[in-house]
């Protein structure tokens, strides 16, 4: 498929449509309508609602994420995958009829320590300086305690455990993460309560936490509508088109007129570059979550437990388990084993907290939209002028956000934005699930 000619930027002022009201779709609404054009979010939930993904994420606005899950040596791990139903990464051998070419490039995508190295560096731009981003935004919504600046921990059962990962560490030191390490004693003055299991931890000072993600869009939201941006329910039914230029969006029964749209829905991205002709090869990379209320004791900053893959993180609501990764079918409900797995860990990890059981806490499960070559889908549509595309961030959305934001606006104006290559559509223009 060739791409489509060229157009020309919209003018300042441009009807402008974002479908996908998440942290992204939130935060380029914000950005755009800035930036002085006719901005409309259109979304069939509610800014901050728990149906968003954004709504049940860890929080962190972690520089250190620059890591890739997919890392040399994933594909002999794949049939454990498979087989262990209590490990951190869960493949329900369900799933493989659907998924096994694109779980195929995931697994190359990372194979070599060059091609991982290319992912880090991709991805560090959207993590690098992401904390300022989120401090100014939350200060100018009203809600700056939401953005907390107590660095961040990721702990090992010993130095060992640390230095096994020295991978990892070697592509944040690349990146430009800073960090220092502390032995137990250090550990536990930092962070008192921790499990005897863990007796090494690297801190990341530059690291900050959303203490309230769902809260946090929806502040950014009524931002949004009190610098202009429109606000419409309902889902997106088709197109029009008019000589391979988007004219306006068909939703409810009415359509929305526009000059472009970005589409910024998630998973739903897949389904409407369907529609447009695109191949936006997403899978869901499910998370979970438990939250714990009402703790008289819990931890002072976020933490990270580098062996079972999950971080607790304090939260306006509670304490916070979240991480972990499922793939599933489409459609298929919740497996709540997964939010109990959590629970479990949390109980390991924190054994002086008293936590109640499963009924006593809030659970969780989302959809993280994630593409086979793990960076996200940012750009112009291959097949049509005036679409521009922004999802496929992962477990990354909300700390995306902003350096999202920012290559939109800068698409939509006209600019060339060659930093932005990587994230490029086109790069799955023969690519099918």
């Amino acid at each position: 498929m060739s791409s489509p000619p060229a157009s020309s930027p919209p003018a300042q002022g441009a009807r402008l449509v974002v479908i996908g009201a998440g942290a992204v779709g939130v935060t380029i609404a914000l950005h755009l309508r800035r930036l002085g054009h006719d901005v409309t979010l259109l979304s069939s939930d509610a800014p901050g609602s728990e149906n968003a993904t954004s709504y049940g994420n860890a929080g962190w606005l972690s520089p250190g994420s620059v890591v890739p899950i997919s890392m040399p040596g994933m594909w002999k791990k794949v049939p454990g995958y498979l087989l262990d139903a209590q490990g951190p990464l869960r493949l329900r051998p369900s799933s493989l009829p659907h998924i096994w070419l694109w779980l195929l490039r995931f697994v190359a995508c990372g194979a070599t320590r060059a091609r991982a190295r290319a992912i880090a560096s991709a991805l560090r731009p959207f993590l690098a300086g992401a904390a300022d981003r989120h401090a100014a935004l939350a200060a100018e919504a009203g809600v700056p305690e939401l953005i907390q600046r107590k660095g961040l921990l990721i702990v090992y059962p010993d130095e060992a455990a640390y230095r096994a990962d020295a991978f990892g560490w070697q592509l944040r030191r690349e990146n430009g993460v800073r960090w220092n390490t502390l032995d137990r004693a250090a550990l536990e003055a930092v962070c008192p309560g921790l499990s005897p299991r863990y007796g090494f931890a690297a801190q990341l000072p530059d690291g900050a936490h959303c203490a309230d993600p769902g809260g946090y869009v929806a502040a950014l939201a009524t931002l949004a509508r009190a610098q202009g941006v429109h606000f419409a329910d309902g889902h997106v039914d088709g197109f029009v088109l008019e000589a391979g230029q988007v004219r306006g969006v068909r939703s409810s029964g009415r359509v929305v007129a526009c000059d472009s749209i970005i589409v910024a829905a998630g998973m739903g991205a897949r389904a409407l570059g369907s529609m447009l002709g695109d191949s936006v090869p997403l899978v869901s990379e499910r998370g979970y979550h438990v939250q714990v209320p009402g703790l008289a004791e819990e931890p002072p900053l976020p933490v990270m437990m580098s062996d079972l893959k999950f971080g607790i993180t304090p939260m306006t609501g509670g304490m916070r388990a979240a991480g972990q990764v499922e793939f599933a079918p489409e459609g298929a409900p919740p497996d709540w084993r997964r939010a109990r797995i959590l629970l479990d860990c949390l109980r390991d990890g924190l054994p002086l907290v008293k936590i109640g059981g499963f009924s006593t806490v809030g659970h969780w499960m989302g959809n993280r939209p994630s593409t086979p070559d793990c960076l996200p889908v940012i750009g112009p549509s291959p097949s049509t002028r005036g679409v521009f595309y922004a999802t496929g961030h992962g477990h990354l959305g909300l700390v995306s956000a902003p350096w999202t934001a920012e290559l939109i606006g800068r698409m939509i104006g006209g600019d060339t934005v060659p930093e932005a290559a990587p994230y490029d559509p086109a790069r799955f223009l023969r690519f099918r699930l």
